[in-house]
C-alpha cells in the first residue's frame, strides 16, 4: 500500500485527555517516524508535532481520533510523494 510522509500538528489546551492521546499514539506507533513536544506555559498549551509515514487513510483516521479528544485539536500536512 502506498504511504505518504506527513505531519500531524497537535495543540493540547487541556491535559484531561492526554492519557487517551498517548494511547492513540502508541496504537499507531508503527507509522510514527518521530515526535516533538513543546510546552508553552505563557498560553498554557502544549504543542506536539508527529511525523508519520503511513497510508493516507491511517493518517486521516489518527488525526480524526485525536481531534475528537476533549481539549485537543489537530491538523494534517501531507507530502506530495
Amino acid at each position: 500500500m502506498e504511504t505518504r510522509v506527513s505531519i500531524i500538528g497537535i495543540i493540547v489546551e487541556s491535559t484531561d485527555s492526554i492519557n487517551k492521546l498517548n494511547e492513540l499514539l502508541h496504537e499507531y506507533g508503527e507509522y510514527i517516524i518521530g515526535r516533538m513536544g513543546i510546552p508553552y506555559p505563557k498560553k498554557n498549551v502544549n504543542i506536539i508535532s508527529i511525523s508519520l509515514d503511513a497510508p493516507l487513510d491511517i493518517i486521516n483516521t489518527l488525526s480524526g481520533k485525536i481531534g475528537m479528544l476533549d481539549g485537543i485539536s489537530s491538523k494534517v500536512v501531507c507530502s506530495k510523494v
